[in-house]
């Protein structure tokens, strides 16, 4: 018993939706596309959460089933109910699972106040834990997006938050220890406590096998009522291995997203593509990547002597409470801050310098125009001969440059450098803390709670 198909995406979040709206809005033929995931929903916005579909007519989805064997030579899919589908083209939307408490020798995911935030379900156990604790105590476990923008929507929500992570700030693989610490005070003045450098030892629980204590290396204990973890994420590769090139924890890929079975393309949180700014392979783990990945995908599918090579610039966001950043390109080189870090609800940012070019743009609290101009700046990248002179300027220094384009640089080596942009394997315990295609807790509660303020 089996199907076949022209095309398959193997895989329910962002990427795998967004593939299926660019193969519908090129044309695809009824009952050519087929749809494989898991999950019991159709591909959805992770960073809202909000039950957003992004389900296209004419797509065949076969929902609530895993693919148990991939045979790329064969071009089938064997899914758990047995079925074998074909394909002529295939393109891996697996995204990245998240990293449980078990495989750092801690026991305790499947409590129910233990939460983690991945996916519908995880929200929907969330949201259940937040309603059952009112003005009780919760202990988020990491300090990456996930910890971040949890604890915020925690406190949005009148549980009082505790953070625990093992590196000396929050977010250590993308902000610098200066403007971690504004964000710190900051989440400090809502009533967040942080206890840094120490990690998860072990939970007790009651006898209906709720955690109500979680106890730390460094001996602290604290009492709680729910417990959020956000400790990293590793790709979905397990079906490819011994089969596609790997590399960067991920699916190699060229600039067409095409691995190395021309048949197969991957996409979002698995794929390791080519960043020609940097002169090297990234596994970029966000929302804004996963969508303009899928969209190139399916150009270079059905179009490919219409289709370049990717051209992107790495790009991160957050919105809580009431602040609001963008980052672009890599944070590697020299750094040069701007504007005022120690006043709250005030506008900052910092550039990246690297070899003689501005390479990476942070900025806290810009206007549309401004977040457009290091956009364009980090695309450019600029000569920059005077960091005292770049630092008096500030951030009319990228206004003028996105006012007047100069012409761009050669793609700089970057091979050595240690960006944190990149979700690779686990230093040690907990520090696998990085950015996910999941930003989505507080648009998720804000939606369960009538809020309606979207976050992300």
């Amino acid at each position: 018993m089996g199907r076949a198909f022209v095309y398959v995406i193997l895989g329910g979040g962002v990427s795998a939706g967004y593939a299926a709206l660019e193969f519908v809005r090129r044309g695809v033929s009824h009952g050519e596309l087929c749809i494989i995931s898991n999950e019991s929903v159709a591909p959805y916005e992770r960073p809202a959460l909000s039950k957003g579909y992004l389900l296209p007519e004419g797509v065949e989805l076969v929902l609530g089933t895993g693919v148990k064997s991939a045979d790329v030579k064969r071009k089938t899919l064997l899914t758990t109910t047995g079925e074998t589908i074909s394909y002529k083209f295939l393109i891996i939307a697996t995204g990245a699972r998240a990293l449980k408490l078990e495989e750092f020798g801690v026991n305790g995911s499947d409590a129910e106040n233990v939460c983690y935030l991945r996916d519908i379900s995880d929200a929907n156990r969330l949201v259940n834990a937040i309603q059952s604790s009112p003005g009780g105590n919760a202990v988020v476990i990491g300090g990456g997006y996930i910890g971040m923008e949890c604890a915020a929507s925690l406190v949005i929500n009148k549980i009082n938050v505790t953070m625990v992570f093992p590196e000396a700030h929050c977010m250590a693989r993308l902000l610098t220890p200066k403007i971690a610490s504004y964000y710190e005070e900051y989440y400090k003045s809502r009533g967040v406590k942080f206890i840094k450098g120490t990690v998860l030892s072990s939970f007790d629980f009651d006898s209906n096998g709720k955690v109500t204590d979680v106890t730390l290396r460094d001996g602290t204990k604290l009492s709680v009522d729910m417990v959020v973890v956000g400790i990293g994420i590793r790709p979905n590769t397990g079906l490819f291995e011994g089969q596609l090139t790997l590399e960067k924890g991920g699916i190699k890929v060229n600039g067409m997203f095409q691995s190395s079975n021309s048949s197969v393309y991957a996409i979002g949180d698995v794929a390791a593509f080519p960043v020609k700014a940097f002169g090297e392979k990234r596994r970029l783990e966000h929302v804004d990547s996963a969508r303009k990945s899928a969209k190139h995908a399916v150009s270079s599918i059905m179009e490919p002597d219409k289709t370049g090579e990717f051209d992107y610039i790495p790009f991160f966001y957050s919105r809580v409470f009431t602040l609001s950043w963008q980052f672009y390109g890599d944070n590697a080189g020299e750094v040069v801050y701007y504007g005022d870090l120690s006043a709250s609800g005030s506008t900052f940012g910092a550039y990246w310098v690297n070899k003689g070019h501005v390479v990476g743009a942070f900025l806290e609290g810009g206007t549309r125009e401004e977040y457009e101009a290091i956009a364009k700046t980090t695309t450019l990248r600029p000569a920059v001969e005077d960091l005292t002179e770049l630092e008096r300027q500030g951030l009319g220094f990228a206004v003028a440059v996105s006012q007047k384009p100069v012409a761009l640089p050669p793609p700089i080596e970057v091979s050595g450098s240690t960006s944190g942009l990149l979700l690779e394997k686990p230093l040690y315990a907990w520090h696998a803390t990085a950015g996910v295609v999941l930003a989505a807790s507080i648009a998720a509660f804000a939606y369960f709670y009538g809020k309606r303020r979207r976050r992300w």
